[in-house]
């Protein structure tokens, strides 16, 4: 499969408001690429599609969608395509976050986060694919905890280990027409989802705070790197691209030790890991 070239392609990104999302439209912008960005949050939407703008690319359309709302998002490829012709490269970015354990969580809250998650990943890659010709890409951001499972993320990473499958599934279903797919799973990126996450109702104020201050802590690679990483991995075509050393470090654990690597991880770190996008 010959590289991935980004000038004059169309890319439409997903949760590109800010964290990861806004550094990979600056990222193309700059490579002269033409973009599409869709994001819920309206003053951060317009934000990155001005830095884009100023940033180089020649061409970019905003589209206010809030993925929880659900539906087929058969109009947002139509609105796309509407604009710019062609889509050329897909990143399904967008996510929320859910802390507690499965007992302190509700179905309502589960059903937010795997409208985000998930259903609105399969739907608006089946309404793109059509548009994207042989030859193109897609992204899909799993999370470190779609390689490994940690109590209190029952359902986050339910959401994340189904983003994977669906996506490696594709790619293998897409090989032969010369499309990639991509899966990146971020470690500890500084993004805003420990500070906008959910917490369920049944999870103490103390306890869901100092897990959220934890979190935070933890996220230290800055997105603009993050985002170059993602890019040159799309570039070359590869299948699955980790992000940071908690990444590498747990998929890495989890393959010596399937059954075993929360017990290490807790031994190791104090009960206190909590890596993610």
């Amino acid at each position: 499969m010959p590289p991935f070239t980004f000038a004059d392609r169309v890319a439409l990104v997903t949760g590109a408001a800010g964290g990861i999302g806004a550094a990979l439209a600056h990222d193309l912008a700059s490579r002269g690429a033409r973009l599409a960005l869709l994001d819920r949050d309206a003053v951060g939407l317009a934000a990155t599609a001005r830095a884009a703008r100023l940033g180089g690319s020649p061409d970019v359309s905003t589209h206010l969608v809030d993925l929880a709302e659900g539906g087929d998002l058969s109009d947002v490829a139509a609105a796309v395509t509407a604009h710019h012709g062609r889509l050329d490269l897909l990143v399904n970015n967008a996510g929320v976050a859910l802390g507690g354990r499965v007992d302190q969580v509700s179905v309502a809250d589960v059903d937010r986060l795997l409208a985000v998650n998930l259903h609105a990943v399969v739907a608006l890659t089946i309404a793109c694919l059509p548009a994207m010709p042989p030859g193109s890409h897609l992204v899909f951001v799993s999370s470190v905890f779609g390689l490994a499972a940690p109590p209190g993320q029952a359902a986050y990473a339910a959401s994340k280990f189904a983003v994977r499958g669906f996506a490696e599934a594709l790619r293998h279903e897409l090989r032969p027409t010369g499309t990639g797919v991509t899966v990146v799973h971020p470690g500890g990126v500084r993004t805003g989802i420990a500070r906008s996450a959910r917490m369920g109702a049944g999870v103490p104020a103390d306890q869901a705070e100092a897990g959220l201050a934890e979190l935070d802590r933890l996220l230290r690679m800055p997105p603009h790197r993050a985002a170059r990483l993602v890019l040159r991995a799309v570039h070359r075509r590869r299948g699955r691209v980790l992000l940071g050393p908690e990444a590498h470090a747990l998929d890495a654990l989890v393959r010596l030790a399937p059954q075993r690597y929360w017990s290490v991880v807790d031994r190791v770190t104090g009960g206190r890991f909590a890596g993610d996008r």
